[in-house]
């Protein structure tokens, strides 16, 4: 179906009639032009309704014509691309926009889940407090399955976003936040001066109200000066602006987000753009010209489509080029409710009455003035047919009209000011709350979003505070020219709701608030502003309130006999309006989703078919796969034998590194580590062990000492960061005092085990001849500087987890790559092998080294078998704790080794022991199964894990349970040490 009758179509504005765009609602063809929204659009073609609410599904068309928009809520585009929950009163339009309503069933016009609004009297506010209770049982089986199918705003497409996202940083002396009047006039000063500056505003285009005014600036329109404005801006290097772009909130630091929507407007982002980016703003100081927001009045089914802000109205007239109906009334309080009527009637469009609630309202010509009247009422199923009037005299009749547009005063945009808990104060000129101490530091308002409302004194304001702010920078920033503007005085008379009648006047219209839940609210004691708030759901809905808030504050005020300013208002947080989860996640999805590290040797890894695995966020080879073999055991066993056989390389670099230096460096090891350090000699490498203040081992690890003030700290794989964040706070809060110094230099260096009988003679074939690493030379826990082919310097440390003759070296990490082809390529002689972190693992399971699966953070260093490493000679972090009696039982859990009594069976990780004879169950648990791999040394399947009084149980066999598959298998209790027990192999 298709209809393309813009029947409410006027004259002017600011779209180009010459072209036609071609659109679709709810499946019906409709055109529109280029500078239209889709509400814009949508009006012209005579569509009034375009939502329904969210509790009661009833029919609602726009309320405003910008981002405060609570009705008109669709989904647009379809497939992959679909967008739900966008406000039809910012989309713009473009040829092809496919939109659709949401939260209706089957359709916009018949709504099924209408049937709510029966049930009013049983849904007010609160009622999910006070219901669903009763029977216990139906709320999972019936109350919440049918409170999960109807709640939700839109749908997801399930489809992944074909679009790209992206985040950026930006930099400036004065950010302008508001491209209206107020922001124009600061940026033209600022920019002028030389001030790095950015203008964002949330609209496509700049101007602010000025666009949809017909006042002239000087001797030009609005428009017409904005344009001059924007092109002297853009033509400036000093000056960004960032139309389309909303400011987000205000954080520490003068650090601001905002979202440029870089493609919305267009069907497809165009190729290697993204199509929004989230901005990290920082700022030396801000200006907050946002504007200010007219507020509706309530009164009796005041939500129908049709009724409007009367701000509204004016706009879609005097910028699109629309009128919501062909005939309509205006309901005020104030004389700019008659300015929506004045430029009405000059479009020649018919205005039945002028409502107002003063009684010295003043007059319009070719209009009727109704002084003293309220709009009581209104009828129109699907939208406004007309109003009921209650005049001055207390007679009442009603007006034919399509479209109400409706003006309660105006409210500044305080939103950005409350951010970091600054606090508005009321302002009885304009019966609105201003901002107060902003609570934001260099962050000052201007213009209407401080209540100065006429276009000259935002313009004065605007540029008044952007020298004040580039002042404090110590930028100077001459006097500019304004040009005269309008200088209209507030002339209002405040007037919250309407009183006549017993039915439903709407405050927030998207969440279904009403007057009367603001007075449940009061008569249930729920009186706080805060409790309010969410015992009602008033300005909880997407548009945070900008339209409902200070109606249910002022009628708040009146049940409680207080003024507005001493019942006060809620706080605004960001974001200002809501943002696409994709915008918020920019680049990190799919791979990019957890940025992975390669180590030095991923290239010579894939290049020899290795399989990865991830470790943290580092991506290490796990095994070498090589020709005909079928399965990866196969592969880890030929590894683990050709280690044990002869050498074997394996990429370490994974594991922390962080260099210590100072002259209290030694004596701050002393105290990290529940082992002694403070008399290690220069040249050698201790093994440590690190204790969390409650006494539980945080990590283990071994640091060489380079130097007396020097040391290198290595610490696991996954706890590095851990380490190095504890490191600090012990450097900076406990021993402040020490002269000591912390760098992470993981990256810095290339580190690789290089294990086996042949390892020295491999190593001595690219050492240089002047450094002796024979045995007597360079003993078992060795470390020295040395430099390797030739001149390139290097560390070596004689270390061992795989219990072979083992040493680890380490090159800046810009050779690390030539480094292992050079190990690999000297080792060809004696079958040198690259080998994965499985193999690593079986090894040092077959040498009992704890690892991450010990190391779980419930373990102490008794349970670990190195009770005697803690110390009672000296004092360190975690030491006293540990010795708590708890932890210190007779029959702890300690650390030994497992290996089936029938080798054919297998040790599982998990597992849990028990006692032969006893039943299976928590109560006689034993222990349990910590790590677990398949021997080729032994030909066995072995594991680690941790048993009560375990060194004493050594030869008892028992029954290792696995409730997971239900497996029972006999396992002897050994030493943790399976391989070389005594060390000669490492010592050789």
């Amino acid at each position: 179906m298709s209809d393309n009758k813009q029947t409410n179509r006027l004259t002017g504005g600011q779209i180009d009639t010459s072209r036609s765009l071609k659109f679709s609602f709810d499946g019906k063809s409709y055109a529109g032009h280029p500078g239209d929204t889709l509400a814009s659009a949508l009006l012209a073609n005579n569509v009034r309704l375009m939502g329904r609410s969210f509790k009661y599904h009833r029919p609602r068309g726009v309320l405003g014509s910008g981002s405060e928009e609570p009705n008109a809520l669709v989904e647009l585009r379809s497939g992959a691309r679909q967008e739900p929950n966008t406000r039809a009163t910012t989309a713009e339009l473009f040829d092809g926009l496919e939109a659709k309503s949401q939260n209706r069933f089957p359709s916009l016009k018949f709504d099924a889940m209408a049937i709510n609004d029966r049930f009013s009297n049983f849904l007010t506010a609160g009622f999910y407090y006070k219901t669903f209770m009763w029977p216990a049982a139906f709320w999972e089986k019936l109350y919440e399955p049918i409170i999960r199918k109807a709640a939700g705003l839109g749908s997801l497409s399930l489809q992944e976003d074909p679009d790209e996202y992206d985040k950026g940083f930006l930099h400036c002396d004065l950010l302008i936040i508001g491209g209206g009047p107020a922001g124009l006039a600061a940026a033209l000063r600022s920019g002028r001066a030389g001030a790095q500056v950015i203008l964002a505003d949330e609209d496509f285009v700049f101007g602010g109200r000025l666009n949809a005014e017909t006042y002239e600036i000087g001797d030009q329109s609005g428009q017409a000066w904005t344009a001059a404005a924007i092109a002297e801006l853009e033509a400036m290097p000093n000056v960004r602006c960032m139309a389309r772009t909303s400011v987000l909130g205000a954080f520490d630091h003068g650090i601001y987000s905002a979202v440029e929507r870089v493609s919305d407007h267009l069907a497809v982002p165009p190729k290697g753009k993204p199509r929004q980016i989230l901005w990290r703003i920082y700022s030396k100081r801000a200006l907050v010209c946002a504007g200010a927001i007219e507020r509706p009045i309530a009164f009796e089914n005041n939500d129908r489509p049709g009724i409007m802000l009367a701000s509204a109205m004016r706009a879609y007239a005097n910028r699109w080029a629309v009128t919501a109906a062909p005939r309509v009334a205006v309901f005020t309080n104030n004389d700019d409710g008659h300015r929506t009527a004045v430029d009405l009637l000059a479009k020649g469009v018919k205005v039945t009455a002028v409502i107002d609630t003063r009684t010295d309202a003043p007059r319009i010509a070719d209009c009727e003035l109704l002084a003293g009247a309220q709009v009581i009422d209104t009828a129109g199923r699907l939208g406004l047919n007309y109003v009921k009037i209650q005049q001055a005299d207390g007679s009442e009749r009603t007006i034919e009209c399509g479209a109400l547009g409706v003006s309660g005063g105006w409210n500044p945009n305080v939103h950005m000011t409350c951010h970091q808990r600054g606090r508005p104060v009321w302002n009885d000129a304009i019966a609105a709350f201003v901002p107060g101490d902003t609570g934001t530091p260099g962050m000052s308002v201007a213009g209407a979003a401080q209540g100065d409302f006429s276009t000259a004194a935002a313009l004065q304001t605007g540029s008044d505070k952007a020298a004040a702010a580039l002042h404090e920078l110590g930028i100077d920033a001459p006097a500019i020219d304004l040009p005269q503007a309008e200088d209209t005085p507030v002339n209002l008379q405040p007037f919250w709701y309407v009183k006549h009648g017993k039915g439903r006047a709407w405050l927030d219209q998207q969440n279904d608030v009403t007057v009367k839940d603001v007075k449940l609210a009061h008569q249930e004691n729920f009186r706080s502003v805060e409790h309010l708030k969410r015992y009602t759901t008033l300005g909880m809905a997407t548009d945070q309130g900008k339209t409902s808030n200070m109606g249910g504050l002022a009628i708040m005020a009146e049940l409680a006999g207080k003024s507005i300013p001493e019942v006060g208002t809620t706080m605004f947080r960001p974001p200002y309006t809501p943002v696409p989860m994709g915008t918020m996640g920019g680049r990190a999805r799919g791979k990019h989703f957890h940025p992975v590290r390669e180590t030095p040797s991923h290239k010579y890894s894939t290049e020899n078919n290795a399989t990865f695995v991830e470790v943290g966020n580092w991506l290490r080879a796990q095994w070498f796969t090589k020709p005909g073999e079928t399965h990866w055991r196969e592969t880890v066993d030929r590894e683990v034998n050709a280690v044990r056989g002869s050498v074997g390389v394996c990429d370490v670099t994974t594991l922390g590194k962080i260099d210590i230096q100072g002259t209290d460096a030694a004596q701050f090891l002393n105290k990290v580590y529940a082992n002694a350090f403070a008399k290690l000699a220069v040249g050698k490498t201790r093994y440590g062990l690190m204790l969390r203040e409650d006494g539980i081992a945080m990590d283990d690890g071994t640091t060489a000492r380079l130097a007396e003030d020097q040391f290198v700290m290595t610490t696991t794989t996954a706890n590095a960061v851990n380490v190095y964040r504890h490191l600090e706070f012990v450097r900076q809060c406990l021993f402040p005092d020490m002269d000591v110094q912390l760098i992470s230099t993981t990256e810095a260096w290339a580190q690789y085990a290089v294990a086996g009988p042949n390892s020295r003679k491999l190593l001595q074939k690219i050492v240089d001849p002047e450094f002796d690493i024979s045995n007597e030379g360079f003993e078992f826990m060795a470390c020295r500087e040395i430099t390797v082919c030739g001149g390139l310097r290097a560390r070596l440390f004689r270390i061992s987890f795989s219990g072979e003759l083992a040493y680890e070296i380490a090159v800046p990490t810009r050779y690390g790559d030539a480094l292992f082809r050079k190990i690999m390529e000297a080792g060809q002689e004696f079958d040198v092998v690259p080998y994965g972190t499985e193999a690593l693992g079986v090894m040092r399971i077959e040498k009992g080294h704890a690892a991450g699966n010990e190391l779980n953070g419930t373990t102490t260093a008794l349970n670990l078998g190195m009770g005697r490493m803690v110390s009672k000679k000296k004092d360190s972090i975690g030491s006293t704790l540990s010795e708590r009696e708890g932890l210190n039982q007779p029959d702890a859990l300690m650390l030994v080794g497992f290996k089936p009594v029938n080798n054919a069976d297998k040790v599982t990780a998990g597992g849990h022991l028990m006692t032969k004879g006893t039943p299976k169950d928590a109560e006689h648990d034993q222990g349990y199964i910590t790590s677990a791999a398949f021997s080729p040394s032994l030909n066995s399947s072995i594991g680690l894990g941790f048993l009560k009084d375990g060194g004493n149980r050594l030869g008892e066999v028992m029954i290792l349970t696995t409730p997971l598959t239900g497996a029972d298998v006999e396992v002897e209790v050994v030493s943790a040490h399976f391989v070389d027990p005594e060390g000669e192999r490492l010592r050789a």
